[in-house]
């Protein structure tokens, strides 16, 4: 991959607290990557950082071959857009949006020229003359992307610029700046916790925990290949078991878990050392009530379901274990209280890395 935007060994403290620690990320012209993480990760640092709202107290950071950790933000050529939008609440849409290019002497035909193009762009040409206050929460977002893009930046970059939506007009503005991206081949930075956001809208996503990376990858990768607990904790919802590696065949794992569960595993298992290990399993690859994969099947008892419209969640227990398992409508044949076979592909066992001493939160 050809770098466009890189961070080297990048640091930053806020008197004695850490927030971004010897950070390296490198992002590619056109792509768009997600900084996910919980509060605090340091993933919002980072993009204002970026952004130059922040300096770095250590590292550096190049976008197109050029440093630009110490340049003034108005000299980077990156539109932002905020989770408050920012809108002057005094201005007419055309005339938020006019504002950059007023502010770098655009002349007037070329700002009126530029302006018509991103009202068209997002759609909002017949509410040229409202104010913000006229508008719903959803077109003032689109509102402040079309201030980010009037200018032609280099990079847009978003800080949950989502947040502030209800859930169904939120999960529209995901396609809808989904779909701009990949028209306009915008370089897009985008900071967020819904995971689910990053999965829709993402060509690779970071997952950020105490300043550093913990995975980069695509959102294949990071769902279906966590590379630590966390990550697999942390992106959806997954089974994480404390187990002991018993036994080596080829590229498959024999485990013993805590609770005396005999499992065989295949995914995950390179450069993994024999000794006391953890493992995932996404609770959507366990099966109820069908023929055992393979050699892990098992039988449990249903302690708790919850309907959820479009799957069932339900919880087993075997033995001392709990598993979460997530059934789909039409293969659902238990409840509370059924005993209930279970079964799921050694495939889709991946081993997340050493445990040491760690339990499973969801045990």
């Amino acid at each position: 991959m050809i770098s466009f935007i890189s961070f080297k060994e990048v640091t930053k403290r806020f008197a004695a607290l850490t927030v971004v620690n010897h950070l390296d990320l490198d992002i590619a012209r056109g792509e768009f990557v997600s900084l996910l993480g919980p509060s605090g990760s340091g993933k919002t640092t980072l993009l204002m950082m970026l952004a130059g709202f922040e300096q770095p107290t250590s590292g550096t950071i190049h976008v197109d071959g050029r440093r630009v950790d110490e340049l003034p933000p108005y000299k980077r050529n990156m539109g932002v857009v905020f989770q408050s939008y920012a809108l002057f609440p005094h201005m007419s849409v055309r005339d938020n949006i006019a504002f950059p290019l007023k502010m770098r002497g655009t002349a007037k035909g070329e700002i009126a020229e530029r302006v018509a193009r991103v009202l068209d762009m997002v759609k909002l040409g017949a509410m040229a003359d409202r104010r913000p206050a006229q508008l719903s929460g959803g077109q003032q977002q689109r509102v402040a992307l079309a201030r980010a893009l009037v200018f032609e930046p280099q990079v847009i970059l978003m800080d949950e610029p989502l947040g502030a939506l209800d859930k169904k007009l939120r999960e529209q503005m995901q396609l809808d700046i989904r779909d701009l991206h990949r028209r306009l081949g915008l370089t897009i930075v985008f900071v967020t916790h819904d995971q689910d956001e990053a999965l829709t809208m993402s060509d690779r996503i970071a997952v950020i925990n105490h300043g550093k990376i913990e995975q980069i990858g695509t959102p294949r990768e990071i769902y279906d290949l966590p590379r630590t607990s966390f990550v697999a904790e942390f992106i959806g919802e997954t089974n994480l078991l404390p187990c002991m590696i018993s036994e080596r065949s080829g590229d498959t794992l024999r485990l013993t878990s805590e609770s005396g569960l005999t499992l065989s595993a295949q995914a995950g298992s390179d450069g993994i050392d024999d000794g006391r290990v953890q493992i995932s399993i996404r609770p959507e690859a366990i099966r109820i009530n069908e023929p055992a994969i393979a050699t892990n099947g098992l039988t449990g008892r249903i302690v708790d379901a919850v309907y959820f419209g479009d799957h069932i969640r339900l919880i087993a227990a075997v033995g001392a274990q709990r598993l979460i398992i997530k059934s789909e409508r039409a293969r659902h044949f238990g409840q509370v209280g059924d005993e209930v076979a279970i079964s799921f592909a050694p495939s889709d066992v991946w081993v997340v890395g050493s445990c040491a001493g760690q339990t499973s939160s969801n045990a």
